[in-house]
């Protein structure tokens, strides 16, 4: 939960002085983490809107997004689970995502 505060403590403040926040993810444990913690943290900090995000996936794999290595997959499952923020536009679409 820290660091989902942490993240969303940064986002406001990014997005206070320039309207945009950049996050780099990585996948693994992460994911779930992420989308366990940052709703929650992102309710405490309207200021943080994600929808100002632009997100990389850092060590993202060069396979189709649905294959079980896909970080970029791996988020985009989680959002279609309801259980994440991620509001990712296109799961064809590849380098980053905006959020």
């Amino acid at each position: 939960a820290a660091l989902a505060r942490l993240v969303a403590e940064a986002a406001a403040e990014a997005v206070a002085s320039s309207g945009r926040f950049t996050l780099g993810l990585s996948g693994g444990s992460l994911v779930a983490m992420l989308a366990r913690d940052l709703p929650p943290a992102l309710s405490a900090a309207p200021g943080a809107d994600p929808s100002r995000w632009l997100v990389a996936f850092c060590d993202e794999r060069l396979v189709p997004p649905e294959h079980p290595e896909s970080t970029g997959g791996a988020y985009r499952v989680r959002e279609g689970s309801g259980r994440g923020p991620w509001a990712c536009t296109s799961s064809s679409q590849s380098g980053p995502v905006p959020l």
